[in-house]
């Protein structure tokens, strides 16, 4: 080997020796790098990732409260919890990316095709949900066992996607009890605000009738599970639980067997005269307590948790408003049904007493307007308790806004009396959306219409014609005033409260919204002018019967179509146990079609569910007229 290629060799050698040295300075700096990483992962903020870590493994998960029951008063499950099923999705699972959740929702939809329903509310917030979150939204309707096991296998490996049990409300009575029973809607994000913590997203809460009313009573406490889930976000196990407490069951002062039997009767009159609507109120009067009620057109709450859009949206755009109860929120021309209030305050203010008289010869003319009685000719001479038997306009005119030099009571004092008996406000039963109705006054007159107070508007108002607008709740309520001789009780349909675990029983008591506000004299006087109703009056059909009733029919005047049926008593007259009001819409005169559909009801308490009855089971434990177009109408 020469010279040149010892000085080569050593020279490739030197260059080796430090690219090794180089590349040993790389390895020992990477490996001080890494286990510099290692130590601040592991130790400085190893409880950071410790815990990232368990909050993808474990969760917590909310455990809804079975819903409280409802019951009739006879023991009947009105409203019970069914299991069932639906599809959920929680966003921490699912691909961050936009497009992939896309995706996965049309992979969905293709799956549940023709099978059931989505929500496209619930789908839009999948969509953008924060990843971060584990609140499972629910995207399905609720279907059963069958297509569970089909959906389980189908969505087996969809990270995020489970099918969660849950329980659906069922009303097994269907339509009869659809508008006190009410129904459940999920919450919408304004609720969401208003209920902060509360209540999910998946939650369902009361939108009508009693489980809108009684919703905190009803609902019960949510539970807390935690469990450990594996990397599809499916549950592994649970680690610990707190067990939810379900709601309160509610008991109704309805006896369902009776309001079978109205529904039964009702409709059966409503098919006989060819009429879509209608109300049936029977309360206690010695309580307030509704036994029955009922209002045609109704609907079936079950398909508003149940059913299908299009069967929700059938409802809903039906031009017949079944969703609103009549009952409380119809507001109808009484017709003659208020004279016995008009009655009890002129004689409450001294302008007649039981032996006053009015000659009655078919109307009163005053200037150029002739306001007429519906019986031709008239009645002839009358006191009070034959004007209310036979439902004499010209003797409640003279009453109301006098004749000649007769001073009667004035609109002002009208309303007053009015007002004592319920009238102009509402009864603060126990349901929502209840109507106040409207005693109209010279102020309002000004105020809606623009127009100054006639007589003639008070003439109107005396016979419960005109602008005057009350319920039907209102009616019942006022005739249990009469019942009972003196006490305005506040309505309800819930008897009481039972925890289902403790059992224990809370009690709803009577309320009084005012008493002793009409005396006993002028009570009695009015009492037995309806009951003259029935012994030689406008209800006389109700005589023979084996238990004495004691009523007032009206027949109610709207523009262009046919007047209303009105016809309200109580009964027995001596001890009464029952109020019966009665509307049928343009059903004509109250006498001849309101007043038969009575004596079928009255006749059904007293041989079936009455106290008297010998029963097992007692089921008592608008438009403006002009004058003179009121026409010869029989009350």
């Amino acid at each position: 080997m020469d010279f040149f290629e010892q000085e080569s060799n050593y020279k490739e050698r030197i260059v080796s020796e430090k690219r090794l040295k180089v590349f040993k300075i790389l390895v020992y700096t990477l490996i001080i790098i890494l286990f510099s990483r290692l130590f601040w992962i592991e130790i400085v903020e190893g409880g950071v990732w410790q815990n990232i870590a368990e909050t993808n493994k474990i969760r917590i998960q909310e455990i809804s409260a079975p819903r409280g029951l409802i019951y009739s008063k006879d023991g009947v499950v009105l409203a019970k919890n069914i299991p069932m099923f639906e599809i959920a999705v929680v966003p921490a699972d699912l691909s961050k990316d936009l497009d992939e959740r896309k995706e996965l929702i049309e992979e969905i939809k293709e799956i549940t095709d023709n099978l059931i329903e989505l929500d496209e509310s619930a789908l839009e917030v999948i969509k953008e949900a924060p990843s971060t979150s584990y609140e499972e939204i629910v995207i399905s309707g609720p279907f059963d066992y069958q297509l569970f096991v089909y959906f389980k296998t189908k969505f087996k490996n969809f990270p995020g996607v489970k099918i969660k049990y849950s329980l659906k409300r069922e009303y097994p009575q269907g339509e009869i009890f659809s508008h006190i029973l009410g129904y459940l809607g999920r919450i919408n994000k304004e609720e969401l605000e208003v209920y902060s913590g509360e209540y999910n997203f998946n939650d369902y809460l009361g939108r009508a009738g009693v489980e809108k009313v009684y919703e905190s009573i009803l609902k019960g406490e949510k539970g807390l599970r935690e469990i450990e889930v594996n990397s599809y976000g499916q549950e592994e196990k649970i680690l610990s639980e707190k067990p939810s407490y379900p709601g309160k069951d509610i008991v109704l002062t309805i006896n369902v067997h009776f309001q079978e039997k109205l529904a039964e009767l009702l409709n059966k009159y409503l098919k006989k005269y060819n009429l879509s609507s209608g109300t049936v109120i029977a309360l206690n009067p010695n309580n307030g307590e509704i036994l029955a009620m009922l209002s045609q057109p109704t609907y079936d709450n079950n398909i508003l948790i149940l059913g299908t859009n299009e069967q929700k949206q059938d409802i809903l755009n039906n031009k017949n408003s079944p969703l609103v109860f009549r009952a409380i929120s119809g507001i109808y021309p009484s017709g003659s049904t208020i004279k016995g209030a008009l009655a009890a305050g002129a004689l409450e203010e001294g302008i007649i007493d039981e032996n006053f008289k009015v000659n009655s010869t078919g109307g009163i003319k005053v200037g150029k307007w002739f306001f007429p009685d519906w019986k031709p000719g008239g009645h002839g001479k009358v006191n009070v308790i034959q004007a209310l038997a036979h439902s004499v306009n010209t003797f409640f005119y003279y009453i109301g806004g006098g004749y000649e030099d007769f001073k009667g009571l004035g609109v002002e004092k009208i309303n007053y009396y009015l007002n004592l008996f319920g009238f102009g406000e509402k009864t603060g039963i126990d349901l929502p959306n209840e109507a106040s109705g409207l005693l109209p006054t010279p102020e309002w007159k000004q105020k809606v219409k623009g127009e100054i107070w006639y007589p003639g508007d008070t003439y109107h108002l005396s016979i419960g014609q005109g602008d005057i607008l009350v319920t039907p709740l209102q009616i019942a309520n006022y005739t249990a005033v009469l019942a009972n001789k003196g006490t305005l009780f506040k309505p309800k349909v819930v008897s009481e409260f039972i925890d289902p675990v403790t059992k224990s029983q809370e009690k709803i008591e009577a309320q009084v919204i005012r008493d002793n506000f009409i005396s006993l004299d002028s009570i009695d006087i009015v009492r037995q002018g309806f009951r003259a109703a029935v012994t030689e009056g406008s209800a006389r059909q109700l005589n023979d019967l084996p238990f004495t009733v004691a009523g007032k029919t009206g027949t109610a005047q709207v523009s262009n179509k046919n007047p209303h049926a009105w016809f309200t008593c109580f009964a027995p007259y001596e001890n009464p146990e029952i109020v019966l009001t009665i509307l049928l819409e343009n059903g004509g005169e109250g006498s001849s079609v309101a007043v038969p559909l009575a004596r079928e009801i009255l006749s059904y308490w007293f041989n079936t569910l009455s106290d008297h009855s010998g029963s097992d089971h007692p089921g008592g434990s608008l438009q403006r007229q002009t004058p003179g177009k009121f026409g010869f109408l029989k009350e």
